[in-house]
């Protein structure tokens, strides 16, 4: 026989004290329930578990019940039982009342409860969301974990878990919007840093490049693989940077050296050259005075002396000036290749690491750029974007490595199609966004059924295994005043309907 649960107990004790005909006290309340349940009555207590059980199955379906309800509800908390034994006495005069008519009472309802594997992914699933939630709130920990115990109890009933579950949801809703503005509040505070870092460098490629690159990784949708690509790449970035930018730094200093001994020779050479001149004068004057070829002579000798001091720092002037000037070439030189490997370092903020094709950020400027264009020539601009097929699948059963070298081969292939001035970008995961100046939506699409033929030329080998990879794609052509965010937006419902309709298909949007 199954064992009996609180509310079976409750009910046969009601049902008792009606066929005894005893005054529905809490003395025979007690004295019943204990009969029933075999225990000892004086074991029991104030039975406030096993009255809230009662509460639970008590009717509350007109406004004499639910008062009544209501009122055993606050006895209960209060552990009165002179409050308990007026609600019993007001439920009796409603069973009389109801007996006084012809109808005979309706059957109670059965107990209604949840299956215990049902309940117990409910509770798992409680488990996980408490973990996510805010510790700031503990109401709403506190009603989950009530939730969970109820849960993990043999068959729980449903009516209650539903009132309980209606509460938390209620609550739940505050502190999920919490949480996300909490989350956009901190997306817009690094948004602001990563701006000011970038108007503070207009000079400063390599930083500002930094600073592109975070405000792209701080953009939604945001995804731990997103994230780890580009920690990887920003980690690779600021590492040549940094050492190019030192070697520059180091550059320029002994740039600065070669400059300062350059001024210092010449002014050595300048105050050589005075002497020199005063020498001359003086000697001059000597011979204009002289009256005999003795006395001229020696002034003579002394005319040589200096003449021959000034070629010889002539010259050795002229060779240290020629080799400071082949120094200073070298380091022009180090410095404008230095200066070179910062703005691809630069540039990698602006591409994704996988696949090389442009990423979010890149894609922004080039839209912009090419909007610009199309709307000053009055030129048609065309944006597809595609979702490669069943990527998942390829995923789960070749492995995430094989995964990236299907995202590699699809952009091989998509190049080897493309018109120079076409531009591709990863937009996130297995999407892809083709940016097509000059091109109506006819021939976008037109492009990217091309391309789709072009992959079936072009199986992708893995393992030994060959691959036919497909895509679904919706291609958009900008409106006169339209976004790139609206375009891409309308691209994407257009791809959402090729996947609907069987993929491997392209849709006009």
């Amino acid at each position: 026989m199954a064992e009996r649960t609180t509310s079976d107990i409750a009910r046969e004790t009601l049902k008792q004290l009606a066929l005894r005909r005893l005054a529905p006290t809490p003395e025979h309340y007690q004295a019943v329930y204990a009969e029933i349940a075999g225990v000892p009555a004086a074991s029991l207590g104030f039975p406030e578990g096993q009255l809230r059980a009662i509460m639970r199955v008590l009717p509350a379906q007109t406004p004499p019940q639910i008062r009544l309800l209501e009122q055993f509800g606050a006895a209960v908390h209060r552990q009165d039982w002179t409050a308990l034994q007026s609600v019993l006495v007001g439920y009796a005069n409603l069973g009389l009342q109801a007996a006084g008519t012809a109808l005979p009472p309706p059957e109670p309802a059965p107990l209604q409860v949840l299956p215990n594997d049902l309940a117990e992914q409910i509770a798992r699933l409680l488990d996980s969301l408490r973990t996510i939630l805010s510790e700031d709130d503990a109401r709403v920990h506190d009603m989950a974990l009530e939730i969970t115990q109820l849960l993990r109890t043999n068959h729980p009933p449903s009516s209650t878990l539903t009132l309980l579950l209606a509460n938390f949801s209620y609550r739940l809703s505050f502190s999920a919007e919490e949480l996300q503005a909490i989350r956009l509040g901190l997306l817009t505070l690094l948004h602001l840093v990563f701006e000011n870092i970038s108007a503070l460098s207009p000079n400063d490629d390599w930083l500002r490049g930094q600073a592109e690159a975070l405000m792209a990784a701080a953009t939604p949708p945001l995804s731990l693989r997103r994230l780890d690509d580009v920690q990887r790449r920003l980690k690779d970035v600021i590492f040549k940077q940094t050492e190019a930018r030192a070697r520059s730094n180091e550059a320029q200093e002994q740039m600065k050296e070669l400059l300062a001994t350059f001024i210092e020779r010449l002014t050595s050479i300048c105050s050589t050259s005075d002497q020199f001149h005063l020498t001359l004068e003086r000697c001059a004057d000597q011979i204009g005075q002289a009256s005999r070829l003795e006395d001229i002579t020696p002034v003579l000798q002394e005319v040589m002396n200096a003449t021959r001091a000034m070629a010889l720092d002539s010259r050795i002037a002229h060779e240290e000036l020629q080799t400071l000037r082949e120094r200073a070439e070298e380091k022009r030189a180090e410095i404008s290749r230095l200066q070179e490997e910062l703005d691809q370092a630069s540039a990698l903020a602006r591409h994704d690491p996988l696949t090389g094709a442009l990423n979010r950020k890149g894609l922004d400027e080039a839209m912009e750029r090419e909007i610009a264009r199309a709307r000053r020539l009055g030129s048609p601009l065309c944006v597809a974007l595609l979702d490669i097929d069943n990527f998942k699948a390829l995923n789960d059963r070749l492995g995430h490595a094989s995964g990236d070298a299907a995202l590699q081969h699809l952009t091989e292939v998509t190049r080897s199609v493309m018109r120079p001035q076409d531009m591709l970008a990863r937009y996130g995961g297995e999407e892809f966004v083709l940016v097509l100046p000059d091109t109506t939506q006819a021939q976008g699409v037109q492009a990217m059924q091309r391309l789709q033929r072009e992959l079936t030329t072009r199986f992708f080998l893995q393992n030994n295994e060959k691959l036919l990879i497909t895509f679904s794609a919706g291609v958009a052509e900008l409106g006169p005043t339209e976004s790139s965010t609206d375009a891409i937006r309308r691209a994407d419902q257009g791809m959402y309907l090729a996947k609907r309709a069987g993929k491997n298909r392209v849709v006009p949007a």
